[in-house]
């Protein structure tokens, strides 16, 4: 299930969800048996789904010695196994989310921030503005469309001189999908989309009273295809070829904010990892008809990121003032491709054990894309936010990968073992 549209009101709203073969999910909130602050209930109610589920499903929260407890009710025809992974992934969530509150209360300010995200409809975007509004921060959405309630319109190229007024933080992620097949008119439209936005935008954050800090997107593509060092850090110098060029140009347009003394992040991001989007669904989708393998002999190195991690990173880096510069946003442990495609094969009860030639990706994203993406060699490391002691949710392969499809236990606190049904 994959959120179309949020209820604007606990009470009386609507939640719209993608299921797949093109069916929708509409949850109303029954007005009736809502109790602001403890109680609020969902019903399905659109044909046929409404027929075949009969969902009702009440949500109670109230006090506990130990903070706040959380009750699903749910009555359903759907069979116990059908939505067990949804209420695994939700437990496991909530509990993440809030441990990951609890660890950087001490950096939350007297007063929320004020927050302007570029991409906020993009995978990451949509992921940072949930997580941020849910630790009490206002999200200001900067579209190029015209502005609903919460955004501002944002002209890339010559954007409005009080854009960034009130904003406290600027998250800059906004830029062209590098997926694609390296001709002329890809690779011109990756480096318009990053690099004179980021400049502008730089020149406003400078020109700017309050706004304090810019988070601007990065990857890991910085290093180079074939880095020639074993281990990357955010030390480790700028790599040859289009996308390290792209990325060192990217950076470099965030000059003129880290000039006027504003704090700067660079975020060097790996492969995002998301059951909602991304490469993920793609991977699921092959191995799925048997069609999974590694790429040639699989001894390269991947670079990695749980979304939820990269998001807890952003969150990080704009109440951290000691974080500054540079940062890797990838897993602490980097696998080689072999060994992710087994952990993913092994996830999904398929089979992984026909190479899949380099000419594959060859023939989709051109030799060059598939030189500085499919086969990019980059074993890149958190050195900076380990240093800073961040935790990470998901800092395996396996962990990231059973979050994110759907193949987690339902765990009890705090002995974290399964239960075997949900609380009616």
């Amino acid at each position: 299930m994959t959120p179309i549209r949020q209820a604007e009101r606990l009470s009386d709203g609507t939640t719209v969800f993608a299921l797949p073969a093109g069916l929708k999910w509409v949850a109303r909130h029954d007005l009736s048996n809502y109790l602001r602050g403890r109680r609020f209930t969902d019903v399905c109610v659109n044909a046929p789904v409404k027929a075949f589920a009969n969902w009702r499903h009440q949500h109670e929260f109230v006090d506990h010695p130990d903070g706040t407890l959380i009750t699903d009710t749910v009555s359903t025809r759907l069979p116990f196994s059908t939505i067990k992974p949804m209420f695994a992934y939700r437990q496991h969530q909530l509990i993440a989310d809030f441990r990951f509150l609890d660890r950087i209360s001490h950096l939350q300010p007297e007063h929320p921030l004020t927050v302007a995200v570029t991409g906020s409809r993009g995978l990451v975007g949509r992921a940072l503005t949930a997580q941020l509004r849910t630790a009490g921060h206002e999200v200001i959405q900067l579209v190029r469309n015209e502005p609903k309630a919460g955004q501002r319109r944002w002209d890339p190229s010559s954007p409005a001189a009080d854009l960034l007024d009130g904003v406290d933080v600027l998250v800059h992620l906004a830029g062209e999908p590098i997926f694609g097949r390296f001709n002329d008119s890809h690779k011109q439209a990756i480096r318009n989309s990053r690099v004179e936005p980021t400049t502008q935008l730089a020149r406003l954050v400078a020109e700017s009273p309050s706004v304090t800090t810019m988070i601007s997107g990065s990857a890991v593509g910085y290093y180079g295809a074939e880095p020639g060092e074993d281990i990357l850090t955010e030390d480790s110098g700028p790599g040859e070829g289009f996308l390290a060029e792209v990325v060192r140009d990217w950076e470099t347009a965030t000059a003129a904010a880290t000039g006027a003394g504003k704090r700067v992040v660079t975020l060097r991001t790996g492969v995002v990892l998301s059951g909602r989007g991304g490469m993920l669904p793609v991977l699921k989708a092959l191995f799925s008809t048997g069609l999974g393998g590694s790429f040639g002999d699989g001894n390269f190195w991947f670079s990695w990121i749980g979304l939820d991690d990269l998001t807890d990173i952003i969150v990080r880096s704009a109440l951290d003032p000691a974080i500054v510069g540079p940062i890797n946003g990838v897993s602490p442990e980097p696998v080689l491709n072999r060994d992710m495609v087994a952990e993913l094969a092994g996830q999904l009860h398929r089979p992984a054990v026909i190479p899949i030639p380099t000419l594959g990706p060859t023939l989709l994203l051109g030799r060059e894309g598939a030189h500085q993406l499919a086969l990019a060699d980059q074993r890149a490391v958190p050195a900076a936010m380990e240093a800073a002691g961040h935790v990470f949710r998901y800092p395996t392969l396996g962990a990231a990968l059973a979050h994110e499809l759907g193949g987690e236990e339902l765990w009890a606190e705090p002995k974290g073992e399964p239960v075997g049904e949900l609380t009616d």
